[in-house]
């Protein structure tokens, strides 16, 4: 289920519906994903409300109680606002942007997180965005793995938000 409470130029429910299921069975997600784009305001709620973390966030990824599973993998909430930041600073574009935020969302949702497993879900996610015909990953431009003027620019733009601790923490 996709839902868009904060619409951005180019993108549809039906066309992230079709990302979503080629992504899924690339990150081998099985069940259904509910993937909400909205404003900073929900995301900084969200993260407030889940993390205690007290400011937005690119994405989020909740997973499905291991018990409740059944048919059910999780929930990934994504900042339009900072889509379309990120895309404009990164010249894809708020559409890949979106795309690139829900496969690194899904990798969550599969088991996979960067800040512990020694570079395991930066691999599986440049794979996956290579498959999938996307522009560099989040976990590659946080790590400052991109050699590419946009690559530059974005690691410059996430070590300014370390500093000022305004965006670049997800759910893990």
């Amino acid at each position: 289920m996709i839902l868009i409470r904060k619409s951005v130029d180019g993108v549809t429910a039906a066309m992230l519906a079709r990302f979503v299921s080629r992504a899924r069975r690339a990150c081998r997600v099985s069940g259904e994903v509910t993937v909400l784009v909205a404003s900073n305001a929900e995301l900084r709620r969200l993260n407030r409300e889940f993390r205690g973390k007290d400011y937005p966030t690119d994405v989020l990824s909740f997973s499905s109680p291991a018990g409740q599973r059944g048919g059910y993998a999780g929930d990934i909430a994504i900042s339009a606002d900072m889509a379309r930041q990120n895309g404009k600073l990164l010249g894809h574009g708020a559409s890949a942007e979106i795309k690139i935020l829900i496969l690194h969302g899904l990798l969550h949702l599969a088991g996979y997180d960067h800040e512990s497993d020694n570079g395991t879900m930066a691999r599986c996610e440049l794979r996956l965005r290579r498959q999938l015909k996307l522009p560099e990953g989040l976990t590659e431009r946080a790590a400052g793995n991109g050699s590419s003027r946009s690559s530059q620019a974005a690691r410059a733009s996430v070590r300014k938000t370390r500093v000022t601790g305004v965006r670049r923490s997800r759910q893990r």
